[in-house]
This record gives C-alpha cells, structure tokens and sequence, in this order.
C-alpha cells in the first residue's frame, strides 16, 4: 500500500536535514538532541526502574507491577552509532508494562567510538550477569529494534541454549544492501545512510563477513529458539528481515514475521505513529505467551 499518512508526515518534517553522511554531520548533536527529545516525551509509570551494572555494562532494569518469572533483555536501536537506555525508556516501560515481565535495557558501547565487536562483547557480558541476580531467573527473552535486533540476534546464536526466545523489530542484517527494497522501498531511510551505519560499526572489511555482524552469514540460524520478526512495508531494511524468516522456517524453527503495511522504518518507539503501540502489544504478547511456555 502507500506509505500511511503518519510515515508521509514524518518524512516531510526530515526533508532538507543534514543527511548523516555529509561531512558536517554532528553526531554528538544529534545524539544530544536524541536524547532532549526523549527527555520530553510522557513516560508511563513502572513500579520500579533501576540502574544497574550488568557485569561491567550499564544497564536499566524495568520490574513491572505483579512481574512474571524471566527477564527480556532489550537491545535498542540506532545504526550502532546512536541512541542509549534514556532514549529507549518509553519503549522498554512499554513492553515492560504490556509483557508483565521484567525488561533490562542495555547501554551497550557506540561506534565509531567503539567498533566491531565492543556491543557484542557488551551483550555477552550482560547475558553472562543476568543469572546472577535472582529475581531475573526464568525464561532468557531477547528483544531488540533494527541495530539492536541485530545484536540481539547475534547474542542469541552465541548463547543458543540460554534463550527462549527472540523478538525482533526491522532487524538491520546485511552490510551488502543486496536485497531488492533498498532500492524500491527506500522512502525515510536512505541506503546511503545504512552503509554509513556500517561503516562506522566495522573496524575493517574483513569484519563485514563476520556472522557476529552480518548474522544472515551464520551457519548456526537452524538452531535459534522462536523467534518473531518484524518489518516495515517501506523500510530499506523490510526485505533482509524477511529473508530471515524465510531461512528459519526452511531450518525448522518456530518462527512468525509479519510487515506493518504504510510504515517507515524507526516507527516502532514513537506514540505519534498509530502503528506503534499496536505493534508493541504484539510483541509484548508473543514475549509474554513464551515465557510462560519456557
């Protein structure tokens, strides 16, 4: 369908910005003005948030009122050059209201800063935390938008028996931009912007070809837990993430995709798209609905 009138606002609003690309584009800016951003947004109340330190990794941990056994651990999105635990506070208060289980959001290290494999290593460390703290025993969830799909699908190959089970939101899976909606349902996000996003994660080339970033290169995909995808109709990124689901279900996986028809990518953390809530309440469901089958 065509893009949703909420996706076609917000594209208008972006036009004539600093593409990230440019030369003059100022990353600490933006990501300061990420964050004054999500600072002013309304917040839903969560009985308790606590900042911890998740073997070495700064991380929130959200309890929900009457929270469930488990834990879903909660990568955030943003090109891994963007964003933190502040920015992505109204979504993990949301999925941890909705799904009844505790979520901790992880405040994994940035590129270029920190390139290829510092969140990798980030989300091992907090992983290997979790059993460490008592209230979080039960069922392993991993959650995660875009980046943080990627990272925490690649934290879920690493780690195959520890995890129940996967959700993830228009994961950001190939460096190589082979797929066919780069090129025709680029609309919000530009695939130049992409191969920045990659440029600045990996270290060197041969990096690119790691299933530790590239994680579509894995030969361990057979062996993931249930796992539900998200896409978005008009998302550079909509194609990679269906292949995904195409290779689970060839490999015998549980698994469930749906696309959000209208959508851009980034929709999912923002209240001002319709779309949004109704996709967090699914995700919430289907964490919920396996953990307690975990």
């Amino acid at each position: 369908m065509a893009l949703h009138p909420q996706a076609l606002a917000e594209i208008e609003a972006h036009a004539g910005t600093t593409p990230i690309w440019a030369e003059s584009f100022d990353v600490p800016a933006e990501r300061a003005a990420a964050r004054a951003l999500a600072a002013a947004e309304p917040r839903e109340h969560v009985a308790a948030v606590e900042d911890v330190d998740a073997g070495g990794v700064p991380a929130r941990l959200y309890t929900p009122d009457g929270a469930g056994p488990g834990v879903v651990v909660h990568a955030h999105g943003g090109g891994f050059v963007f964003n933190d635990v502040e920015v992505h506070d109204a979504l993990a208060r949301w999925l941890a209201n909705r799904a009844g289980i505790r979520v901790l959001s992880i405040d994994y290290r940035l590129a270029p800063e920190h390139r290829f494999p510092a969140a990798v290593e980030d989300l091992d460390a907090a992983l290997a935390w979790v059993p460490t703290r008592e209230e979080l025993a039960g069922p392993l969830l991993l959650h995660g938008d875009s980046a943080g799909a990627n990272l925490a699908l690649v934290a879920a190959l690493r780690h195959p028996r520890m995890v129940t089970a996967l959700a993830l939101v228009y994961p950001f899976l190939d460096p190589t931009a082979a797929f066919a909606s780069y090129r025709t349902h680029a609309e919000g996000f530009d695939p130049r912007e992409a191969a920045w996003y990659w440029q600045q994660y990996a270290a060197d080339k041969a990096d690119l070809e790691s299933p530790d970033l590239a994680p579509l290169l894995s030969d361990r995909l057979g062996g993931l837990p249930p796992t539900l995808v998200v896409t978005a109709e008009h998302d550079p990124l909509r194609d990679e993430g269906e292949e995904l689901v195409r290779r689970l279900a060839e490999d015998g996986v549980r698994v469930t995709g749906f696309r959000c028809l209208g959508q851009i990518h980034g929709y999912y953390r923002h209240d001002r798209f319709d779309a949004a809530q109704t996709t967090v309440l699914a995700v919430a469901a289907y964490l919920a609905n396996a953990a307690r089958s975990g």
